[in-house]
């Protein structure tokens, strides 16, 4: 694969790079949609739980708005590895590089993880119902698959993305982890 300098981020890799970017713009990718779309048996659910992380789904009329997040010089090999073995753990992912349009007027070829629908991870076209009482459930390595989403979508209304879908879910998530408190005499979330 070709050595690019930019790695889009549309999900965790937006609040937690686990590297220090030189730079750090909003891009917006065409042609791919952001969607809780790839079942999570380890870091935010497991096997007998799966979660729901975010992915990149190709639709041909869709867009996803995210971060371009640059490689610092010379830590371009240290950061694909760190990113290889982060995001390829299941191989639900395919590694692919595509242009991005930053918000400042330029355009940079940037690596990104794009959901393989022929995975059986693949979890794409659940109702919102469905996603929120999976969420709302699922924990794994990293924690809770709520505080996931909590944290794209604080982090997204940070860097002015508005994202109705995904405000829609923290909605719809933080009502079930009311009702689940309510029910044991706690309060979650």
């Amino acid at each position: 694969m070709q050595t690019v300098s930019w790695v889009f981020g549309y999900g965790s890799l937006m609040w937690d790079p686990g590297f220090d970017p030189a730079e750090t713009v909003v891009a917006r990718l065409d042609g791919y949609s952001r969607s809780f779309c790839m079942r999570s048996i380890q870091y935010r659910g497991t096997p007998e739980t799966p979660g729901l992380v975010l992915a990149l789904d190709a639709e041909p009329d869709a867009h996803c708005t995210g971060l371009a997040l640059r490689i610092p010089d010379g830590q371009h090999d240290e950061v694909r590895a760190y990113l290889l073995d982060r995001e390829m753990t299941h191989n639900a992912y395919v590694e692919t590089i595509v242009d991005v349009a930053l918000s400042d007027g330029r355009s940079v070829s940037a690596l990104t993880y794009v959901m393989r629908r022929d995975h059986d991870q693949y979890a794409g076209r659940l109702c919102a119902k469905e996603q929120a009482d999976i969420i709302s459930r699922a924990h794994g390595l990293r924690g809770a698959n709520a505080e996931y989403l909590f944290n794209t979508a604080r982090h997204l209304a940070q860097i002015g993305v508005a994202d109705r879908v995904m405000d829609g879910l923290s909605d719809d998530v933080r009502r079930l982890l009311g009702d689940a408190g309510a029910a044991t005499g706690t309060r979650q979330g």
